[in-house]
């Protein structure tokens, strides 16, 4: 099978959104944003061995390609519209294109967004998308926005992914429904797209949890010149952590909540005024939202995270815990 015979035969998008004049097919795609919108664009790349483990069933990382640019999307609060792919392959494998072309096309029509062009050639399993959104002029949320006393939300559930790594792993081993729930958690994310679009306007400054929710939040932190305080005994008891992990000892559920990567949620800054609309906007996109703490100033010099306990003083971190975002030149 030659490389445009693949592209017919996998990735024919039927798709065609608004805002889509051309898409793949010709020499390059022709876009047209509604009047008064921004496009937002983000790239994400996943490579075999660093980002997916080669066992991983092809539906399933056909899905989460899409998933973890979308996510970036949610981010900003823009709603998608179109997509590239870059696809390089050790050999062209009808069974596993089928697969990976369902999981990635059937998310791309959940969220209305085509697939309008790319590239595939012969190489190491490596897989770039560039996702495309709209967004209303001045109204895209963004990491320098947050302000002193604002509330910090998460979205959904963190640390199972991280769960399901360390089974895959070998390190630890636990119910097969636990297991189950973990590994669906770290294959078919769920981007945010609807939370993101509903808090805009309401929050002030947004990013996507794909590092870790302390390494993320960091980069609001910095961005917007302030520190934060977290309120870390109400957010390990909280619905913002699933019953397995709060049975596992501190030092593990701690630097898998905090640090574990690949969760996809979102964290956000919001003012108080705008708890009962939070709530409102939690409902409308069917996402569970925690509130976890709040926005302080920062003194130069001074840590930009405060983890505390419930009577406010500092949450002590059990020997040898370390928290940080993942970096992959680190």
């Amino acid at each position: 099978m030659g490389e445009f015979d693949l592209i017919q035969r996998y990735f024919q998008h039927a798709l065609k959104p608004a805002g889509v004049v051309l898409g793949n097919g010709d020499d390059a795609a022709l876009l047209a944003p509604a009047p008064g919108n921004q496009l937002a664009v983000s790239t994400d790349m996943l490579v075999e061995g660093r980002h997916f483990l080669s066992t991983v069933q092809p539906q399933a990382l056909g899905h989460k390609a899409l998933a973890v640019n979308l996510s970036d999307l949610a981010a900003m609060g823009a709603k998608p519209l179109a997509f590239t792919l870059a696809l390089a392959l050790p050999r062209v494998d009808a069974d596993w294109l089928a697969g990976f072309s369902a999981g990635l096309l059937a998310l791309a029509d959940q969220h209305g967004c085509a697939l309008v062009g790319g590239d595939t050639t012969a190489g190491p399993l490596n897989i770039c998308i560039t996702v495309m959104g709209e967004v209303p002029a001045q109204q895209a949320l963004r990491r320098q926005a947050a302000q002193v006393d604002d509330d910090v939300y998460v979205s959904g559930q963190l640390g199972e992914a991280r769960l399901a790594l360390e089974v895959f792993r070998g390190r630890i081993a636990v119910a097969e429904a636990v297991w189950a729930q973990a590994r669906r958690r770290l294959e078919w994310p769920q981007p945010r797209v609807g939370l993101g679009l509903a808090v805009r306007g309401l929050a002030h400054a947004c990013a996507d949890v794909s590092d870790g929710l302390l390494g993320d939040l960091t980069h609001i932190l910095e961005a917007s010149g302030v520190s934060v305080e977290v309120d870390l005994e109400r957010l390990m008891q909280s619905a913002l952590v699933s019953a397995p992990v709060q049975s596992l000892p501190p030092a593990v559920a701690l630097p898998w909540v905090l640090a574990g990567g690949d969760d996809y949620e979102l964290v956000f800054t919001a003012p108080p005024a705008a708890r009962t609309a939070i709530e409102h906007a939690s409902r409308q996109s069917a996402t569970p939202v925690t509130r976890i703490g709040r926005v302080r100033p920062w003194v130069p010099g001074a840590a930009r995270v405060r983890l505390l306990q419930a009577d406010g003083s500092d949450y002590p971190l059990p020997s040898g815990v370390a928290l940080r975002g993942f970096d992959h030149f680190a």
